[in-house]
């Protein structure tokens, strides 16, 4: 028995636990409240995709004649499919490595329409090996599953969604209250036989939903539903994403016949303080932040004068009671960068509360969520991963950040390199151009594998526009120092901003394929513009040429319909958009003109072929930035003195020997330089916390010597810049 079951409803991912009931979970420890976490989204997809389950989707009556010849093979191949799957589930559970073999034989998955795309793709196999080959056939046969459940049984299914349409912008609750009032869905009759077990098992006094995303919203109704009509004495709460953002003017009460409270923001405090009222009738308790029902009305009550908790005293995230070693790892498209999202299970963490930037138009920056930045220590940061590491056995992080500090990135990849830690990270970042080559290098050496980051529309009229405070250029070198450091790269990109115009779509297009052309971008995404409400644009829509288009709001509130004062129609773009940039990403078809990819008229690119190339011709690796702090990254040094003679100069050098991990880097120096330089590596080695400046470091050098400039910049110390043993951060 617990206080508090926090359950994620259908569905998030299918390869690692969305945060959020771990967070919770992780702050009521500090608190001494037990609680009890589900993700319900994996426990439905693991009923459904095994042996009985599959047995169920293909006991489900259909009538052939009136289905696509896709499910009619599917339906033929049954018990191939009844046969396979529990083996196939247990081998994306990394459970069974050596079926990859009989995967790759292509003789035994059974094979529906989600193959014909494998022609396109076989070439990139060589780049991710046997068993992300194999995780991809067996990921194409789930997706062969998933569409004849969708075709035939129930149309809402999605892997990382279910009836998703139910929440998307959803101004009334209408529609969604006539589903509920419906019988049971197909996905319905598993995740309702889960919640009841875990009912019975944790008997709870109070149940938080996290709700993520509009994919999650309808199940969450359902799971309410289910408990306020069999265990009534239990309090329902509504939290997350999607109520942070969607449910900021809720007015329709029949809502609360599903739940008691809906909480907004950090969920921490509020949370607190309904466990706390629960002995206490309704209304009559403090509240952070929370709507609730009284005399028949939607009232919101913020009358706790308590302050929301710091990041530091929050707790680390606790994933117990997840099934951690049941989750299943797919690839959906054979890209390295575009796996990490659904391969591999990685311990989710934050390094700072909201964002530091904090002014991007298109983005919710009125919301705390976004607007109340909090960075953590990276001391604390890294003995949270540590923590992570003894509770989960997990080494690899996602920090799942609107955008990284690069400053705070730079401590915590030194403290983990401290501890003399190994780990495996990525982020989210803004391409900022305090990302050099020297700091990006030393992310890498501390275990970072990759950034995401939003180049949005890749032109400097509208980058200026969204005051995304980068350019295009700017954008370009980062992502050049990124991959050169042997990180890769995401791009998140946009199509159809206000008062875009059809040239600048296309030749947005064009820096995109010249990036990829160049190898500075790995992976990328388009999505188009939504204004919401939250967002500079949705506040002030008449300041970028939009008209919205208004609705009473009893429900949802974020995305806002708007009518374009250029009139163009954004939407056509999509297709060719898409379509390109899933060659790019594989590496093919660069020398195809632009036009290829569209079945309309477009306009030619005004960008010159060479335009990103030219952007990353300046090198300014002999610009001296006093204020720069020096990482030394090396102790592993021999020195041996040796005697020169020779016409033109006689006398004593010092060749000093770098055995580095993958290689050897030998330098000659003048003896007593060489033995500074010697002194300096020992006295700031990587264990010290204590960084020196180069002004720091010209001071000490010309109390001995002259000229400093000239020293730091000869050819041995760029040799040893180059290979990693300084770096200049």
């Amino acid at each position: 028995m617990k206080d508090l079951l926090l359950i994620t409803p259908p569905f998030t991912q299918l390869n690692t636990p969305y945060p959020a009931t771990a967070y919770i979970k992780g702050f009521l420890n500090t608190k001494n409240i037990s609680g009890y976490q589900v993700d319900l989204g994996i426990d439905v997809i693991l009923e459904l995709f095994s042996k009985d389950g599959i047995q169920k989707v293909f006991s489900k009556k259909i009538d052939l004649q009136d289905t696509s010849e896709n499910s009619q093979r599917i339906y033929a191949l049954r018990e191939e499919y009844i046969k396979t799957i529990d083996q196939v589930i247990l081998f994306l559970q990394d459970k069974t490595p050596t079926l990859a073999r009989q995967i790759c034989s292509m003789n035994f998955l059974p094979e529906a329409s989600r193959f014909n795309q494998l022609d396109d793709m076989e070439f990139a196999f060589g780049n991710m090996g046997l068993q992300d080959k194999a995780k991809h056939l067996a990921t194409l046969y789930l997706e062969d599953i998933s569409d004849y459940i969708v075709e035939n049984i129930d149309p809402d299914f999605g892997f990382s969604r279910y009836a998703e349409r139910l929440g998307k912008s959803a101004n009334s609750f209408d529609e969604l209250y006539l589903k509920l009032s419906g019988g049971l869905t197909f996905i319905d009759e598993f995740t309702l036989k889960i919640l009841r077990e875990k009912i019975e098992m944790v008997q709870p006094k109070l149940v938080c939903f996290s709700i993520p995303f509009p994919g999650n919203l309808y199940s969450a109704f359902k799971c309410a539903q289910w408990i306020k009509k069999n265990h009534p004495h239990i309090k329902i709460a509504m939290g997350g994403g999607f109520p942070n953002t969607e449910l900021r003017e809720i007015k329709d009460q029949r809502v609360f016949e599903f739940f008691d409270f809906i909480t907004l923001d950090d969920g921490e405090l509020p949370i607190e303080l309904l466990y706390q009222n629960l002995e206490i009738s309704n209304g009559e308790g403090e509240f952070k932040r929370t709507f609730l029902l009284e005399n028949q009305e939607v009232v919101y009550k913020n009358n706790s004068k308590r302050h929301d908790y710091k990041q530091a005293d929050i707790g680390t995230p606790d994933y117990t009671d997840l099934r951690l070693d049941q989750y299943i790892s797919v690839i959906e498209i054979a890209n390295p960068m575009h796996s990490l999202w659904s391969d591999g299970r990685w311990n989710k963490l934050t390094m700072a509360h909201g964002c530091y930037w904090g002014k991007c138009t298109f983005c919710d920056i009125s919301l705390d969520y976004i607007k109340i930045y909090e960075p953590i220590s990276a001391k604390i940061l890294v003995d949270r991963i540590e923590e992570l590491i003894r509770t989960t056995g997990e080494t690899g992080f996602h920090f799942v950040d609107e955008a990284a500090p690069p400053a705070l990135m730079r401590e915590v990849a030194l403290e983990i390199l401290r501890r003399n830690l190994v780990v495996t990270w990525w982020t989210n970042i803004r391409f900022e151009k305090s990302f050099t080559r020297d700091l990006c290098y030393l992310l890498k050496l501390s275990g970072c594998v990759a950034v995401s980051g939003g180049l949005e529309v890749a032109s400097d009229r509208l980058l200026k526009l969204i005051d995304k405070g980068v350019s295009v250029e700017q954008v370009a070198n980062v992502t050049r120092n990124f991959t050169e450091a042997g990180i890769m790269v995401h791009a998140y990109l946009m199509y159809g901003y206000p008062t875009q115009t059809v040239q600048e779509t296309v030749d947005s297009l064009e820096m995109i394929r010249q990036m990829f052309e160049m190898g500075i971008l790995q992976s990328g995404f388009w999505h188009q513009f939504a204004m919401t409400a939250h967002s500079p644009v949705g506040m002030k829509p008449e300041d970028f040429g939009v008209v919205p288009v208004k609705q009473e709001i009893l429900f949802a509130n974020n995305d806002i319909d708007f009518q374009d004062k250029t009139g163009i129609d954004h939407n056509k773009f999509s297709f060719g958009l898409k379509k390109s940039l899933f060659n790019f990403m594989h590496g093919v078809n660069f020398e195809l003109p632009l036009q290829e990819w569209f079945d309309f008229k477009i306009p030619r690119t005004t960008i010159h072929p060479d335009y990103i190339h030219d952007c990353l011709l300046e090198d300014g690796q002999f610009q001296l930035k006093t204020n720069s702090k020096v990482v030394f990254l090396t102790k592993n040094v021999i020195a041996e003195n040796r005697v020169k003679n020779k016409k033109k100069y006689s006398g004593t050098y010092t060749v000093l020997t770098f055995h580095l991990k993958t290689n050897i880097v030998k330098i000659e120096l003048e003896q007593e330089k060489a033995k500074w330089l010697m002194n300096v590596l020992e006295e700031n080695s990587i264990e010290n916390s204590k960084k020196p400046t180069i002004q720091q470091l010209k001071s000490q050098f010309e109390e001995d010597f002259e000229d400093f400039e000239l020293f730091w910049f000869s050819k041995p110390m760029q040799q040893l810049k180059e290979n990693g043993v300084i770096l200049s951060l």
